[in-house]
């Protein structure tokens, strides 16, 4: 028969193999330009500025060149 477990997991066994697996509040910064969340190291999608520069109309340019 498939799927049954052939040894008994231990509960501190279980427990050690999904420590792992807790998630993870994302760590948010607020961005300069317009003031909404934006992830760390990313452009920001609402307003599509990076670091003060505008970013988003460059990237948009990226992707259609390279269709």
């Amino acid at each position: 028969m498939a799927g049954v477990p052939t040894k008994h997991h231990s509960k501190s066994k279980v427990g050690r193999r999904r420590s792992h697996l807790a998630l993870v509040a994302q760590n948010l910064i607020v961005c300069k330009e317009c003031g909404t969340a934006v992830k760390p190291h990313h452009y920001c999608a609402n307003c599509g500025y990076y670091k003060g520069k505008e970013v988003k109309p460059r990237i948009a340019k990226l992707v259609e060149k390279k269709k």
